[in-house]
Protein backbone atom coordinates (compact mmCIF):
# COMPACT_ATOMS: atom_id res chain seq x y z
CA UNK A 1 0.00 0.00 0.00
CA UNK A 2 2.91 2.72 0.81
CA UNK A 3 4.51 1.60 -2.53
CA UNK A 4 0.80 2.46 -4.20
CA UNK A 5 0.96 5.60 -2.44
CA UNK A 6 4.65 6.53 -3.26
CA UNK A 7 3.89 6.20 -7.16
CA UNK A 8 0.44 7.99 -7.22
CA UNK A 9 2.65 10.84 -5.56
CA UNK A 10 5.39 10.37 -7.69
CA UNK A 11 2.92 10.62 -11.10
CA UNK A 12 0.77 13.48 -9.67
CA UNK A 13 4.33 15.62 -9.34
CA UNK A 14 5.13 14.86 -12.72
CA UNK A 15 1.51 15.49 -13.75
CA UNK A 16 1.94 18.80 -11.66
CA UNK A 17 5.24 19.84 -13.19
CA UNK A 18 3.63 19.69 -16.81
CA UNK A 19 0.86 21.27 -15.78
CA UNK A 20 3.19 24.38 -14.26
CA UNK A 21 5.49 24.03 -17.14
CA UNK A 22 2.26 24.93 -19.74
CA UNK A 23 1.67 27.50 -17.17
CA UNK A 24 4.77 29.31 -17.33
CA UNK A 25 4.63 29.10 -21.65
CA UNK A 26 1.25 30.48 -21.30
CA UNK A 27 2.37 33.26 -18.92
CA UNK A 28 5.29 34.01 -21.05
CA UNK A 29 3.20 33.99 -24.42
CA UNK A 30 1.09 36.52 -22.25
CA UNK A 31 3.78 38.84 -21.70
CA UNK A 32 5.17 38.77 -25.25
CA UNK A 33 1.81 39.78 -26.81
CA UNK A 34 1.46 42.80 -24.41
CA UNK A 35 4.56 43.63 -25.45
CA UNK A 36 4.20 43.65 -29.00
CA UNK A 37 0.47 45.79 -28.22
CA UNK A 38 3.10 48.44 -26.71
CA UNK A 39 5.02 48.64 -29.80
CA UNK A 40 1.93 48.39 -32.03
CA UNK A 41 0.41 51.21 -30.10
CA UNK A 42 3.56 53.56 -30.05
CA UNK A 43 3.97 53.07 -33.90
CA UNK A 44 0.27 53.84 -34.26
CA UNK A 45 0.51 57.18 -32.29
CA UNK A 46 3.88 57.85 -34.24
CA UNK A 47 2.16 57.59 -37.56
CA UNK A 48 -1.01 59.41 -36.49
CA UNK A 49 1.22 62.09 -35.44
CA UNK A 50 3.28 62.35 -38.63
CA UNK A 51 0.40 62.39 -40.97
CA UNK A 52 -0.70 65.51 -40.68
CA UNK A 53 2.82 66.69 -41.73
CA UNK A 54 2.72 64.17 -44.83
CA UNK A 55 -0.56 66.04 -45.75
CA UNK A 56 0.15 69.28 -45.88
CA UNK A 57 3.85 68.46 -47.98
CA UNK A 58 1.04 66.46 -50.26
CA UNK A 59 -0.82 69.18 -50.73
CA UNK A 60 2.21 71.72 -51.40
CA UNK A 61 3.49 69.48 -53.78
CA UNK A 62 0.12 68.99 -55.28
CA UNK A 63 -0.13 72.56 -56.31
CA UNK A 64 2.85 72.67 -58.01
CA UNK A 65 2.57 69.63 -60.48
CA UNK A 66 -1.32 70.88 -61.44
CA UNK A 67 0.23 74.43 -61.85
CA UNK A 68 2.96 72.36 -64.28
CA UNK A 69 0.25 70.27 -66.09
CA UNK A 70 -1.77 73.45 -66.70
CA UNK A 71 1.42 74.70 -68.85
CA UNK A 72 1.23 71.49 -70.82
CA UNK A 73 -2.38 71.32 -71.13
CA UNK A 74 -2.56 75.17 -72.21
CA UNK A 75 -0.29 74.09 -74.86
CA UNK A 76 -1.84 70.58 -76.50
CA UNK A 77 1.83 68.54 -75.14
CA UNK A 78 0.88 64.77 -76.28
CA UNK A 79 3.55 62.07 -75.34
CA UNK A 80 4.00 59.70 -78.18
CA UNK A 81 1.85 56.62 -78.84
CA UNK A 82 4.53 54.31 -80.40
CA UNK A 83 7.90 55.01 -78.27
CA UNK A 84 10.87 53.39 -79.30
CA UNK A 85 12.47 53.87 -75.31
CA UNK A 86 10.00 54.22 -72.69
CA UNK A 87 10.77 54.74 -69.38
CA UNK A 88 8.77 53.53 -66.08
CA UNK A 89 9.54 55.26 -62.49
CA UNK A 90 8.32 53.09 -59.90
CA UNK A 91 7.90 55.38 -56.46
CA UNK A 92 7.67 53.74 -52.78
CA UNK A 93 10.08 53.30 -49.75
CA UNK A 94 12.37 51.81 -47.88
CA UNK A 95 10.10 51.06 -44.84
CA UNK A 96 7.36 47.96 -44.30
CA UNK A 97 4.97 47.58 -41.67
CA UNK A 98 1.91 49.54 -43.65
CA UNK A 99 -0.02 46.50 -45.15
CA UNK A 100 -0.30 46.07 -48.90
CA UNK A 101 0.95 49.72 -50.03
CA UNK A 102 4.64 48.30 -51.35
CA UNK A 103 3.02 45.22 -53.25
CA UNK A 104 0.04 47.23 -54.84
CA UNK A 105 2.88 49.45 -56.61
CA UNK A 106 4.57 46.53 -57.48
CA UNK A 107 1.45 44.52 -59.07
CA UNK A 108 1.05 47.70 -60.93
CA UNK A 109 3.91 48.01 -62.32
CA UNK A 110 4.35 44.55 -63.53
CA UNK A 111 0.74 44.80 -65.38
CA UNK A 112 2.35 47.78 -67.07
CA UNK A 113 5.58 45.82 -67.94
CA UNK A 114 3.22 43.39 -69.66
CA UNK A 115 2.07 46.07 -71.99
CA UNK A 116 5.48 47.41 -72.37
CA UNK A 117 7.84 44.45 -71.59
CA UNK A 118 11.11 46.27 -73.35
CA UNK A 119 10.30 49.48 -71.08
CA UNK A 120 13.40 50.52 -68.83
CA UNK A 121 12.59 50.85 -64.84
CA UNK A 122 13.56 52.78 -62.16
CA UNK A 123 12.71 51.80 -58.81
CA UNK A 124 12.49 54.59 -55.82
CA UNK A 125 12.58 52.73 -52.38
CA UNK A 126 13.81 48.96 -51.98
CA UNK A 127 10.70 47.59 -51.21
CA UNK A 128 9.31 47.57 -54.73
CA UNK A 129 13.19 46.95 -56.04
CA UNK A 130 12.84 43.75 -54.47
CA UNK A 131 10.04 42.56 -55.75
CA UNK A 132 10.31 44.05 -59.39
CA UNK A 133 14.21 42.32 -59.60
CA UNK A 134 12.34 38.91 -58.84
CA UNK A 135 10.02 39.04 -61.99
CA UNK A 136 11.38 41.96 -64.21
CA UNK A 137 15.35 41.68 -63.12
CA UNK A 138 16.62 42.72 -66.74
CA UNK A 139 14.67 45.61 -66.64
CA UNK A 140 15.53 47.21 -63.71
CA UNK A 141 18.22 50.04 -64.65
CA UNK A 142 18.58 52.26 -61.68
CA UNK A 143 17.75 52.39 -57.99
CA UNK A 144 17.50 54.93 -55.36
CA UNK A 145 16.81 54.15 -51.33
CA UNK A 146 17.21 56.22 -48.41
CA UNK A 147 13.49 57.90 -49.75
CA UNK A 148 10.49 57.40 -46.99
CA UNK A 149 12.26 58.71 -43.68
CA UNK A 150 10.90 62.00 -44.03
CA UNK A 151 8.44 64.54 -45.61
CA UNK A 152 10.17 64.33 -49.18
CA UNK A 153 11.72 67.97 -51.14
CA UNK A 154 12.21 69.15 -54.31
CA UNK A 155 16.06 68.73 -53.50
CA UNK A 156 15.76 64.97 -53.56
CA UNK A 157 13.25 65.00 -56.54
CA UNK A 158 15.81 66.97 -58.24
CA UNK A 159 18.85 64.72 -57.41
CA UNK A 160 16.99 61.74 -58.41
CA UNK A 161 15.60 63.49 -61.94
CA UNK A 162 19.38 64.36 -62.52
CA UNK A 163 20.65 60.53 -61.73
CA UNK A 164 17.47 59.33 -64.56
CA UNK A 165 18.77 61.67 -67.45
CA UNK A 166 21.90 59.97 -67.27
CA UNK A 167 20.14 57.39 -68.23
CA UNK A 168 20.06 58.89 -71.50
CA UNK A 169 16.76 60.41 -73.89
CA UNK A 170 13.40 58.57 -73.14
CA UNK A 171 10.52 59.56 -75.83
CA UNK A 172 8.10 58.61 -73.20
CA UNK A 173 8.16 58.56 -69.17
CA UNK A 174 5.18 56.96 -66.87
CA UNK A 175 5.63 57.61 -62.98
CA UNK A 176 3.45 54.89 -61.09
CA UNK A 177 2.96 55.90 -57.97
CA UNK A 178 0.41 55.72 -54.48
CA UNK A 179 -2.64 58.41 -54.71
CA UNK A 180 -3.40 59.15 -51.02
CA UNK A 181 -7.30 59.09 -51.22
CA UNK A 182 -8.57 59.15 -48.36
CA UNK A 183 -7.10 58.31 -44.57
CA UNK A 184 -8.17 54.62 -45.07
CA UNK A 185 -7.84 54.20 -48.53
CA UNK A 186 -5.19 54.55 -51.68
CA UNK A 187 -4.91 54.02 -55.32
CA UNK A 188 -2.10 52.90 -57.45
CA UNK A 189 -2.15 55.59 -60.19
CA UNK A 190 0.31 56.66 -63.12
CA UNK A 191 1.35 60.18 -65.04
CA UNK A 192 3.02 60.95 -67.40
CA UNK A 193 6.35 63.28 -68.24
CA UNK A 194 7.10 64.91 -71.59
CA UNK A 195 10.11 64.87 -73.38
CA UNK A 196 12.02 67.63 -74.75
CA UNK A 197 10.18 66.35 -78.15
CA UNK A 198 6.85 66.60 -77.37
CA UNK A 199 7.15 70.09 -75.72
CA UNK A 200 9.16 70.81 -78.83
CA UNK A 201 6.13 69.13 -80.65
CA UNK A 202 3.24 71.00 -79.04
CA UNK A 203 0.64 72.75 -81.11
CA UNK A 204 0.00 75.79 -78.89
CA UNK A 205 4.08 76.41 -77.54
CA UNK A 206 3.68 79.34 -79.74
CA UNK A 207 1.17 80.62 -76.79
CA UNK A 208 4.06 81.42 -74.29
CA UNK A 209 6.46 83.76 -75.00
CA UNK A 210 9.54 81.04 -75.50
CA UNK A 211 12.98 82.35 -76.10
CA UNK A 212 14.66 79.67 -79.47
CA UNK A 213 18.12 79.96 -77.73
CA UNK A 214 17.24 79.57 -74.12
CA UNK A 215 16.31 75.96 -74.61
CA UNK A 216 13.07 75.86 -72.90
CA UNK A 217 11.44 72.98 -74.13
CA UNK A 218 14.34 70.95 -72.22
CA UNK A 219 14.54 73.08 -69.13
CA UNK A 220 10.76 72.39 -68.71
CA UNK A 221 11.16 68.59 -69.60
CA UNK A 222 13.74 68.28 -66.55
CA UNK A 223 11.47 70.60 -64.48
CA UNK A 224 8.65 69.05 -65.21
CA UNK A 225 10.29 65.34 -64.30
CA UNK A 226 11.39 66.63 -61.04
CA UNK A 227 8.07 68.15 -60.12
CA UNK A 228 6.63 64.70 -61.01
CA UNK A 229 8.67 62.32 -58.69
CA UNK A 230 8.24 65.35 -55.84
CA UNK A 231 4.63 64.93 -55.83
CA UNK A 232 4.73 60.84 -56.59
CA UNK A 233 6.99 61.04 -53.70
CA UNK A 234 4.77 63.43 -51.03
CA UNK A 235 1.73 61.51 -52.07
CA UNK A 236 2.76 57.79 -51.44
CA UNK A 237 4.65 59.07 -48.31
CA UNK A 238 1.27 60.59 -46.84
CA UNK A 239 -0.20 56.95 -48.13
CA UNK A 240 2.52 54.75 -46.45
CA UNK A 241 1.91 56.68 -42.97
CA UNK A 242 -1.54 56.57 -43.37
CA UNK A 243 -1.30 52.52 -44.23
CA UNK A 244 0.61 52.19 -41.30
CA UNK A 245 -1.21 53.74 -38.58
CA UNK A 246 -4.64 51.64 -39.80
CA UNK A 247 -1.99 48.80 -40.08
CA UNK A 248 -0.87 49.12 -36.36
CA UNK A 249 -4.29 50.13 -35.41
CA UNK A 250 -5.38 46.56 -36.91
CA UNK A 251 -2.31 45.28 -34.92
CA UNK A 252 -3.10 46.41 -31.97
CA UNK A 253 -6.86 45.44 -31.78
CA UNK A 254 -5.80 41.75 -32.91
CA UNK A 255 -3.62 41.76 -30.12
CA UNK A 256 -5.97 43.00 -27.15
CA UNK A 257 -8.24 40.08 -28.43
CA UNK A 258 -5.10 37.44 -28.49
CA UNK A 259 -4.13 38.92 -24.90
CA UNK A 260 -8.24 38.16 -23.73
CA UNK A 261 -8.06 34.88 -24.82
CA UNK A 262 -4.98 34.12 -22.98
CA UNK A 263 -5.76 35.68 -20.00
CA UNK A 264 -9.11 33.37 -19.56
CA UNK A 265 -6.81 30.33 -20.55
CA UNK A 266 -4.03 31.36 -17.97
CA UNK A 267 -6.57 31.62 -15.35
CA UNK A 268 -8.44 28.38 -15.84
CA UNK A 269 -5.13 27.14 -16.58
CA UNK A 270 -4.24 28.08 -12.81
CA UNK A 271 -6.84 27.21 -11.09
CA UNK A 272 -6.88 23.41 -12.80
CA UNK A 273 -3.32 23.13 -11.21
CA UNK A 274 -4.80 24.30 -8.05
CA UNK A 275 -7.41 22.04 -8.29
CA UNK A 276 -5.07 19.04 -9.07
CA UNK A 277 -2.93 19.76 -6.32
CA UNK A 278 -5.45 19.76 -3.86
CA UNK A 279 -6.87 16.90 -4.91
CA UNK A 280 -3.29 15.03 -4.91
CA UNK A 281 -2.92 16.12 -1.18
CA UNK A 282 -6.18 14.97 -0.21
CA UNK A 283 -5.58 11.42 -1.99
CA UNK A 284 -2.09 11.04 -0.13
CA UNK A 285 -3.22 11.69 2.77
CA UNK A 286 -6.29 9.53 2.30
CA UNK A 287 -3.84 6.64 1.30
CA UNK A 288 -1.54 7.12 4.42
CA UNK A 289 -4.67 6.87 6.80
Amino acid sequence: MFRLSVANIARSAGASTRNYATLREIEMRLKSIKNIEKITNTMKIVASTRLSKAQRAMATSRVYHEGDQEVFTTAETKAPEDAEKTLLVVVSSDKGLCGSIHSQIAKSARLRLKDLPNADVVTIGDKTKVQLLRTHPNNVKLSFNGIGKEAPTFYEAALIADEIKKLGDYQKIEVLYNKFVSGVSFLPSEFSVFSTDAIKASEKLSTFEVDEDAEIPATLSEYGLANSILSALADGYASEISARRNAMDNASKNAGDMINKYSILYNRTRQAVITNELVDIITGASSLD
